[in-house]
């Protein structure tokens, strides 16, 4: 059975109708930018303003001396390079933690550290972090360290087993600290409190990375770097990786990363792991843009979390040799395309439910879905494909063996998720084992018994933070073309002038259409034939994954169109072409 509090099935309506098409204001003058004038209008609507900041070289890089507690951290290392003590690195079964874990092995390894080990919770029976419970899995391995990677920052109980046993904590984490920090030997995260450095978007990965670049600083003060010296740089590709696939926000600091990462990766300079999974994908390298890591890489990592261990992502991300590397990529690779069949046929399940409820009821400002067959490491994607269609707060839960409900929640713009949940946890201290994640998705283990009274709660927390017009599905765009826009060059610039991702999105255009041809192709994906008001132009269009009770409508001359400048290639040939993001009829 599904329990999830009514609302009204929006996608019995045509969705387009209830979306809003609006023009983002520029946060800043562009005027001084030496770009085209389209995307000098692009970048002034993300804050860019000065030349300097298009100049995504890695000498802009946020230093790393004002990450608190990086002193310490690198003094906990030194044994581990210097001494042959052995590290043990806990990692997370996400593509950020996987990523965190591979770049710290391999970059100690450079460092000349032999004795390395990681592990990695099993969802299933250990959940997310450091528990007490995976202490003890981990001291079998007799670490003299251990040190966790995108995580450790709520792990209070897990640490202090761990210390308790003698073996120190290094925590190395970017995520949200609650009211106590954990009593560890040495903690580096950005977003705890009393730490200066500026970036607080850095995921997981990226604060591995500026602390292996604090270590390699220390092993060069004292004389001690291995010949010839390792150059980190080298590891961008896992940290530009992550930094997409975990969805954090794309600010000055973060895009030089990626852009790094990107240029290595299209140079041919990258991982084998991570070239393997590029082929497995249909991508080509020499091409790779942001948003492959987050709709390609990505995916196939997190199948390994999701369904079974995450070992064996990072394994191949670990490995040099490219046959063992295309080996497991394939293994990824099919592991995501069974991932996807469980995934719909959840989607299913819930869409089927949900829409039983008419229209007059009153729509719920937090959703909360469970059924007790979901796939533990699914619900995180339906939470996220339930919030597209309903832009609605959205938890979904499915049952693990010890009765507890395991929830991912995903956001929308105007409720922050985890102070969302700690507002419930106050008021009902006894619903939540434990909680935690960032502004736009958490995750949460939730007593069985509860399930009612949490999802009333939490309804009445989302109402309080998210007005009307918060609820109000908008599409902001970057405004219209000019006819001389539509070209080749523009569209490259265009696809180059990233990274784009997580506040930073791609550019999304605007404008009214002559609607010339339209036809399904694929079951369904819409092509279509467009013409621009006031122009002789046509364009060819595709929109895909269409609702096909409302697409294709002869009727219709006019429509009002979001979509993205693309350049289409096929059999060698080159054309312009519209990727549509929303259509709405107008005649």
């Amino acid at each position: 059975m599904l329990n999830c509090r009514p609302f009204v099935s929006h996608w019995q309506q045509d969705i387009s109708s209830m979306v809003q098409i609006t023009q983002r204001p520029l946060l800043t003058d562009p005027g001084a930018l030496p770009v085209h004038p389209v995307l000098a209008r692009v970048y002034g609507a993300r804050g860019i303003s000065r030349p300097e900041q298009l100049e995504l070289t890695l000498k802009r890089l946020l230093p790393w001396q004002s990450l608190k507690g990086i002193t310490e951290a690198v003094e906990l290392l030194l044994p581990v390079v210097l001494q042959g003590k052995k590290l043990l690195v806990v990692g997370d079964f996400d593509v950020d933690g996987a990523s965190s874990t591979a770049l710290a092995i391999r970059a100690l390894r450079m460092l000349g550290a032999q004795q390395l080990d990681y592990l990695v919770p099993n969802r299933f029976d250990f959940g997310y972090g450091l528990s007490p419970e995976l202490v003890q899995v981990a001291l079998t391995l007799k670490p003299d360290l251990i040190m966790t990677v995108d995580n450790g920052i709520a792990s209070h109980e897990g640490i202090a087993a761990a210390q308790a046993a003698g073996v120190p904590v290094l925590v190395t984490d970017h995520h949200l600290a609650a009211a106590t920090l954990p009593d560890a030997a040495a903690i580096v995260n950005p977003n705890q409190p009393g730490c200066e450095f500026p970036s607080k978007a850095a995921c997981g990965c990226t604060v591995v990375f500026y602390l292996m670049l604090a270590l390699r600083a220390r092993l060069s003060e004292l004389n001690k770097l291995p010949d010839p010296q390792p150059n980190l740089a080298q590891l961008l590709d896992l940290v530009a990786l992550a930094t997409v696939a975990d969805v954090v926000p794309l600010d000055d600091n973060n895009r030089i990363l990626v852009e790094q990462g990107l240029r290595r990766i299209r140079a041919g300079h990258s991982s084998a792991g991570i070239m393997a999974l590029i082929q497995v994908a249909g991508r080509q390298a020499v091409r790779l843009v942001a948003a492959d890591f987050g709709f390609a890489l990505g995916p196939r990592l997190n199948a390994a979390g999701r369904l079974d261990d995450m070992s064996l992502g990072i394994e191949c991300l670990l490995t040099d040799d490219p046959g063992r590397a295309q080996q497991l990529a394939q293994t990824l690779d099919e592991m995501n395309r069974d991932r996807r069949d469980i995934e719909q046929g959840m989607q299913a399940e819930a869409l089927r439910y949900l829409q039983q409820f008419d229209a007059g009821n009153n729509l719920p400002t937090g959703l909360v879905l469970f059924q007790r067959d979901w796939h533990q490491g699914v619900i995180g994607i339906l939470a996220s494909r339930i919030k597209e269609k309903t832009h609605r707060p959205v938890i979904a839960l499915a049952a693990d063996d010890q009765g507890w409900l395991k929830g991912s929640a995903r956001s929308i713009a105007g409720l922050h998720l985890r102070d969302a949940l700690d507002e419930v946890h106050k008021q009902a201290p006894h619903l939540m084992k434990k909680f935690g994640g960032h502004a736009m998705a958490a995750g949460l283990t939730l007593a069985a018994d509860g399930l009612d009274e949490f999802s009333r709660l939490f309804d009445q927390v989302c109402r309080r933070h998210l007005t009307e017009a918060q609820l109000q599905q908008r599409l902001e765009t970057d405004g219209a073309l000019n006819a001389a826009d539509f070209s080749f060059e523009l569209a490259q610039q265009l696809r180059w002038g990233g990274p784009w991702g997580q506040a930073f999105p791609e550019p999304l255009f605007s404008g009214r259409f002559r609607l010339v041809q339209q036809r399904i192709v694929g079951e369904k994906h819409l092509k279509l034939v467009l013409q621009p008001e006031g122009s002789d132009l046509v364009l060819d269009a595709i929109w895909f994954g269409i609702d096909t009770s409302q697409w294709p409508d002869p009727s219709v001359q006019w429509v009002e169109a979001a979509f993205q400048l693309d350049i289409n290639e096929f059999r060698g040939q080159k054309t312009l072409q519209l990727m549509l993001r929303e259509v709405v009829k107008i005649s």
